[in-house]
């Protein structure tokens, strides 16, 4: 795929994402549904569905039992073992180790989209939708809204800090989240020349807090802010960064910041150089996210049309649908707590056990 069609399927696909916005880092044996029990809250209490679905269209990898139409945008393996899908389009899908269910909210749209899903200290999971902000605390789902003090209901950038307060990046700002009241969060009005946002200039896709303390916005074509006690610093493409459109952002494990963006591939910045190894011409690929660090310290993202990339501290290894992938354009990465690592696609899962590629339907079972 050229960067030309790459581009041209991102953009298709952000179009598509759009749209239906206005619409509305060990388990096998036999699979079977069931209803879910678990209490759904919006402001009262509604009860979850469950939808039994068939595949809709055909993909050459696993769908988890044919309840994903299109793809699995983020994977969680929570501190008890469960697995959380979250789709681009078909809401919450959880395996407990004995049923693969899918949670659909009665009163919201019935095609949800959920891109983030984080896990605070006491165990409680947070779903970040293009319909709010979703809670899980083990027994019901709670739902936040603009209603409740969401800037907007479409959220993109979810994450907890160290002191447990909640980050919610959506098309109308940045708000944290206590548990009980949300407060916007004002990003300086200092903006980039000619600045392009894909969606929103409000938008921060991803957040992070280093080690330090300090936290990062990347934001939706204004480069990054950086901020700790009160104070700000913009990076841009003017003093390093590769690209104002900042897709993703991690902090490895010797404290390098590595950032991938949608236009200019992917760099690590050490806090005074930035290398950029696409514009080095060492990856392929302008469109880099979907960071994800594993127990070995190896560093794992995607390029857009690309496939997958591996850095393990000195070289970088390609991975592709020769190699096993379900496809080239890969939109999430897990390690699960076995250390195999899972890659979602428009075209299913596929998993790498540390020496092969496969089919998830072939390595866990109850995928099929």
């Amino acid at each position: 795929m050229t960067t030309i069609e790459s581009k041209k399927v991102f953009i298709a696909r952000n179009l598509i994402l759009v749209l239906l916005t206005l619409q509305f880092s060990s388990c096998t044996g036999q699979v079977k549904e069931k209803s879910v029990n678990d209490t759904i809250e919006n402001e009262a209490n509604i009860q979850p569905l469950i939808l039994n679905q068939s595949t809709t269209f055909p993909q050459i990898h696993t769908n988890l039992n044919g309840m994903v139409r299109e793809f699995v945008r983020t994977m969680y393996q929570d501190k008890k073992g469960n697995f959380w899908f979250g789709t681009n389009g078909n809401g919450i899908i959880r395996y407990d180790g004995k049923t693969l269910e899918k949670i659909s909210i009665e009163g919201l749209r019935q095609f949800n989209v959920v891109r983030e899903i984080v896990e605070d200290k006491a165990g409680f999971l947070w779903f970040g939708t293009d319909n709010g902000l979703i809670k899980y605390d083990g027994k019901k789902f709670t739902t936040y809204s603009e209603k409740d003090g969401l800037q907007d209901d479409e959220i993109w950038g979810l994450t907890i800090d160290k002191s447990g307060l909640i980050w919610v990046g959506s098309i109308g700002g940045v708000s944290h989240f206590d548990g009980k009241k949300f407060t916007p969060f004002l990003l300086p009005a200092k903006k980039v020349e000619n600045p392009k946002p894909m969606l929103s200039d409000k938008l921060v896709f991803k957040f992070l807090e280093d080690r330090n303390g300090t936290m990062w916005f990347a934001t939706d074509g204004n480069g990054i802010f950086k901020y700790k006690s009160g104070e700000f610093i913009h990076l841009t493409s003017k003093n390093g960064l590769t690209d104002n459109n900042v897709a993703d952002i991690l902090e490895d494990k010797q404290g390098n910041i590595w950032i991938g963006t949608f236009n200019g591939g992917v760099s690590k910045f050490d806090g005074k150089t930035y290398n950029n190894f696409t514009k080095d011409g060492i990856i392929e690929g302008v469109e880099t996210y979907n960071f994800c660090e594993d127990s070995k310290g190896n560093i794992w993202f995607t390029a857009e049309g690309y496939g997958v990339y591996r850095f393990d501290g000195t070289n970088f290894t390609q991975f592709t649908t020769k190699d096993g992938l379900t496809s080239n354009v890969t939109q999430s990465i897990l390690q699960d707590n076995k250390g195999q690592v899972w890659f979602g696609s428009w075209q299913g899962l596929s998993i790498y056990d540390g020496q092969t590629i496969m089919n998830a339907k072939d390595k866990e079972p109850w995928t099929k």
